[in-house]
C-alpha cells in the first residue's frame, strides 16, 4: 500500500506561520497560519506519523514497543502486521478477509493506492512461490553500477583480497575523486579506488545471489558472534561481526569498526559479545510481538566454537 501525499494528513498541534506563496496577496505585516502539515516543514514527518498511529490505534492495533513503524493486532482470525516506513507500507496475514476490511478502513481514512502482492520495497526484490519468499538486491545493484560507470564485463569472487589493509594517502591521488566520492568518502587514492572497483565487480557477479525463507523452517533464534583484533593500520581499532539465524534464515547481520580502541583480543571479543547481546535481546522481543515469541533460552556462538 503506498498513501498519497502522506505528509500533508498531518495535524499541527503547535502554531506555525508562514510568508504568503507567491501569488497570494495578504494586507503588509500579514502571515499565514497553517493548520495542517506541507512538505518542506520539519514537523510534517512527526505530525503523519502521529495521525497514522492514532488511526492505526483506532483499528485496534497496538504499536510495537521496539520498532517504531511496526503494528500488529490479534483477532480470532489471526494477527495482521502492518509495517509502514513513510508512505509505504507492508501488510501481511493469514486471514484475507481481514487485510481486505483493513484496507477499506485505511482507504476511507487516507487517499491510498493499492499496488497489490508485495514485489518491492526498500530496495528489495520480493519473489515468492509455493517453497517460500526470496529476496535480493538485483536492480538495486545494477542502477548502483550504472552510475558507477562501470562498463567491463569483469568480476570478482570476493569484495576484498585476503589481507587488505588500507590507509590514508595509499597511492598517489586520484586526478579526479568524484566518481570515488560517489561510493565513498574525501581524500581517495589509487589503491582506495582499486578496492572499490572490485567490490563493484564482485557486486556485478553476485547480483541475482539473495535470501531464501522457507515455509517450513522452524523459528528457534540462534546467534553468531566474532571480531577481528588492531586490524585498522591507521587507528588500530577492531571489527566486530555477528549475524543470527531464524530457523533456518538468516534475519541480522553486522560488520562495523569498533568505536574504541582494544587493548587485547579478548577485550575486542568482549565488546563485540556485548554488540550482539543487545541485538539478540531487541530481536527475542521484536519476535514476541510478531507472535514468535522465542520460549527457550538462544544459543550465542563465538569465534571459538563455544556457546552461551
Amino acid at each position: 500500500m503506498d498513501v498519497k501525499n502522506a505528509f500533508l494528513n498531518g495535524d499541527l498541534s503547535e502554531e506555525v506561520y508562514m510568508t504568503p506563496p507567491p501569488g497570494v496577496r495578504l494586507p503588509q505585516g500579514h502571515v499565514c497560519r497553517l493548520r495542517k502539515a506541507l512538505y518542506g516543514l520539519k514537523q510534517a514527518p512527526r505530525a503523519w506519523f502521529e495521525k497514522f498511529s492514532s488511526t492505526a490505534t483506532s483499528l485496534g492495533f497496538s504499536p510495537s514497543n521496539y520498532d517504531s513503524g511496526l503494528f500488529t493486532r490479534t483477532t480470532e482470525a489471526g494477527t495482521i502486521l502492518l509495517l509502514l516506513y513513510v508512505d509505504d507500507m507492508i501488510i501481511t496475514d493469514s486471514d484475507s478477509t481481514g487485510i481486505a476490511n483493513l484496507k477499506a478502513s485505511l482507504s476511507s481514512c487516507f487517499e491510498m493506492k493499492d499496488l497489490g502482492s508485495l514485489h518491492y520495497f526498500l530496495g528489495l526484490e520480493v519473489l515468492s512461490d509455493s517453497s517460500g519468499i526470496y529476496l535480493c538486491q538485483a536492480k538495486y545493484t545494477s542502477d548502483l553500477l550504472s552510475k558507477a560507470g562501470t562498463t567491463d564485463n569483469k568480476t570478482a569472487s570476493t569484495p576484498l583480497e585476503h589481507n587488505l589493509h588500507l590507509a590514508p594517502n595509499a597511492g598517489p591521488p586520484l586526478r579526479d575523486p568524484t566518481l570515488y566520492r560517489h561510493q565513498f568518502m574525501s581524500s581517495p587514492c589509487s589503491d582506495h579506488y582499486v578496492a572499490v572497483l572490485r567490490i563493484l565487480r564482485y557486486l556485478k557477479g553476485t547480483m541475482f545471489h539473495g535470501l531464501h525463507f522457507t515455509y517450513t523452517s522452524s523459528l528457534p533464534l540462534r546467534g553468531f558472534s566474532d571480531a577481528d583484533w588492531d586490524s585498522d593500520m591507521t587507528d588500530r581499532r577492531s571489527t566486530t561481526g555477528y549475524f543470527f539465524f531464524l530457523g533456518d534464515s538468516l534475519i541480522s547481520w553486522r560488520s562495523k569498526k569498533q568505536s574504541l580502541t582494544a587493548r587485547s583480543s579478548t577485550e575486542a571479543e568482549y565488546r563485540a559479545l556485548a554488540d550482539t547481546a543487545q541485538e539478540l535481546v531487541w530481536l527475542r522481543w521484536l519476535l514476541s510481538d510478531m507472535g514468535a515469541p522465542q520460549h527457550s533460552p538462544t544459543p550465542l556462538w563465538c569465534n571459538n566454537n563455544s556457546a552461551i
